[in-house]
């Protein structure tokens, strides 16, 4: 899985405000209401998931300066886990897809770890972008 993030890149001096702004803005970014902001790389044909569902998924997971903070794709493995049980982002949107479904989410802060640094890698008050491929719903 390719991903497109050195064309999302902040300049050195964009704070995770602007880039958000900047990046809504974007050919293909669209925006829910909750500023959850999407752009479909492939469209899949296969069923949505609900909240209670269990997903397979590979994701690549990136600051919006470039850094990788986590990956499925570079370990090789894909990851299933309760659609319910990550973070408020990821919730929406395996909500919004279909199986078979790529996209690259941008995630403010406040619908990922806040205020919380959950890992050395991810600080706190941080803007997330994954790429997602919805495998399958188990």
């Amino acid at each position: 899985m390719q991903s497109d993030n050195n064309l999302m890149k902040p300049s050195s001096n964009q704070s995770p405000e602007a880039f958000l702004v900047e990046n809504a803005k974007k050919e293909g970014v669209k925006m829910t209401a909750s500023g959850l902001q999407y752009k479909v790389i492939k469209s899949g044909t296969g069923a949505t998931p609900k909240l209670t569902d269990t997903v397979e998924v590979h994701y690549h997971g990136t600051l919006i300066n470039g850094t990788v903070f986590d990956s499925s794709v570079q370990r090789g493995q894909s990851i299933s886990f309760p659609v319910n049980r990550v973070i408020k982002g990821w919730v929406e949107a395996l909500q919004l897809m279909k199986v078979g479904d790529k996209w690259t989410l941008f995630i403010p802060a406040n619908l990922a770890y806040g205020d919380r640094s959950p890992s050395p890698k991810i600080p706190a008050n941080s803007p997330l972008i994954f790429e997602v491929e919805l495998l399958g719903i188990e």
